[in-house]
């Protein structure tokens, strides 16, 4: 991979896609990131926008790798979401694509206290999880791909800065589930790598799996800033195993 004949399109260029494309464009790879603007900062980007039922774009890349980092519950995607996803398949397989691979989230999942692997059911008992299982069907029917992400940090997304002194729903001791927004980058091209090869489901989760309390509060510390409070301190020990992709060689190399 790698070469200018290794082509890769990211549908939501914001802050996933864009740090995805640039990386991937500095590796000489052809690639043209989506946002809803017809004005574009880097040669990259491109429009593409739902409207009238209807895809209006401007992606043009042919036999190219298609990555979908679109956030399900942004105030762009909320109404249609799936009616895009669905839009872009067919834009994909028009372009002859040379696979889907979709960044869903661990949300998927329930919110009891378990270990929760690739093969976990999944249910849509709550409103988050039903559009999160439709489009991984939606993928997984077009013959893609998912990951399952969890919590994002990185840049400008620094837990010791987006708690300080917020109450937070749930307990003190509700272990986290984070991942590093480099390491999701890194596990985004590990399977374009070995898409033959990888499974259809990822999950792409940190290994250290820390209380929420301990968690927060050595992040607020590094900034200075005051540790949240809890609604709860009751156990709950919900843990997103996110070891299946390391069988492709990716390893986790980022602290969350």
């Amino acid at each position: 991979m790698g070469t200018n004949n290794d082509q890769l399109v990211v549908l939501g260029a914001g802050w996933l896609g864009q740090p995805l494309c640039l990386q991937q464009q500095e590796k000489g790879r052809g690639v043209q990131g989506t946002h809803r603007s017809s004005e574009h900062q880097h040669a990259f980007q491109r429009q593409l926008v739902f409207a009238d039922n209807k895809l209006t774009h401007q992606v043009d890349l042919h036999n190219a790798w298609w990555v979908c980092s679109i956030p399900p519950r942004s105030r762009h995607a909320d109404s249609h979401y799936l009616e895009t996803l669905t839009l872009a398949i067919e834009l994909a397989n028009a372009m002859q694509a040379k696979g889907f691979l979709l960044c869903s989230s661990t949300a998927v999942y329930d919110q009891d206290n378990a270990i929760y692997t690739e093969q976990s059911v999944v249910k849509a008992t709550t409103a988050r999880q039903q559009p999160l299982i439709a489009a991984e069907q939606l993928i997984l029917d077009a013959g893609g791909k998912v990951l399952r992400l969890g919590g994002l940090i990185g840049p400008n997304r620094e837990p010791g800065r987006f708690v300080a002194g917020k109450e937070l729903r749930g307990s003190s001791r509700q272990t986290v589930n984070m991942v590093q927004q480099q390491d999701v980058i890194n596990a985004i091209i590990t399977v374009l790598d070995n898409w033959q090869l990888a499974a259809p489901i990822y999950n792409v989760v940190n290994p250290a799996h820390p209380s929420k309390a301990d968690y927060y509060q050595q992040k607020c510390q590094q900034y200075g800033t005051q540790a949240p409070t809890f609604m709860s301190d009751k156990i709950a020990e919900r843990i997103i195993d996110g070891s299946a992709i390391e069988q492709l060689g990716f390893n986790y190399q980022f602290d969350i």
